[in-house]
């Protein structure tokens, strides 16, 4: 039974302890001020010179001298049926999490991020080396730039309507199996309606339309 251990009135930032640029984590504590990390990702914030509000894991990678350091701001959670990420993200109550370091180390880590994305009820925005990643809403619109490529991956069945897109989504039947949207190229505004789960990946220097699509805004 989990219960909560961070409920923040501002957007989280959530460290991991995958890939991380520390201007990304800049970037994102400008967004999304309060500071949580997974695990691991203690020490990467502690190298970054800076000290979660919370460390949430089951604390098999952070090391000892970050956990005393951090001390009381270490959570513990010992199940073993869920990642550091679900664990974090069922502990913190936020309007929004940017979530950072939970690519680029190890695929299996990095698949099961994105398949713990998908999960959550959240509203979570992840930054990764070169992309950002959501959950695709059942309707969104985005202000790109002619040419930016807008990938969509599903997570089960799905249909979408679009428009702004090169190749339009209209009647086509998505699935991980059979045929999935990556790599498409938007003519300028995009607008997607989607029915099932489905992740949306755009460049990363997209995040700016991404946050403003979600009605997402820096303090």
């Amino acid at each position: 039974m989990f219960h909560l251990i961070v409920n923040s009135t501002c957007g989280v930032t959530l460290l991991g302890a995958g890939t991380v640029n520390p201007q990304d984590v800049d970037e994102s504590l400008t967004i999304a001020p309060f500071l949580v990390a997974a695990d691991g990702g203690g020490d990467h914030a502690l190298a970054l010179g800076l000290h979660p509000e919370a460390v949430i894991g089951d604390l098999d990678s952070l090391s000892k001298s970050a956990h005393e350091q951090l001390g009381a701001r270490v959570h513990r959670i010992t199940e073993q049926d869920s990642t550091d990420f679900a664990k974090c993200l069922r502990a913190i109550k936020a309007p929004f999490v940017m979530a950072l370091g939970f690519t680029g180390l190890r695929l299996d880590h990095t698949l099961a991020a994105m398949t713990d994305l998908i999960r959550s009820p959240a509203l979570v925005m992840m930054l990764a080396e070169r992309e950002v990643i959501i959950r695709c809403p059942t309707h969104i619109a985005l202000d790109l730039p002619a040419g930016t490529r807008v990938s969509l991956f599903p997570f089960g069945p799905v249909t979408a309507r679009s428009t702004g897109l090169r190749w339009p989504l209209d009647g086509i039947a998505f699935a991980p199996d059979s045929r999935v949207g990556t790599s498409n190229e938007a003519l300028g505004r995009v607008e997607i309606t989607l029915e099932g789960a489905a992740l949306l990946m755009l460049p990363r220097e997209n995040l700016g339309a991404v946050l403003q699509a979600l009605g997402v805004s820096a303090p």
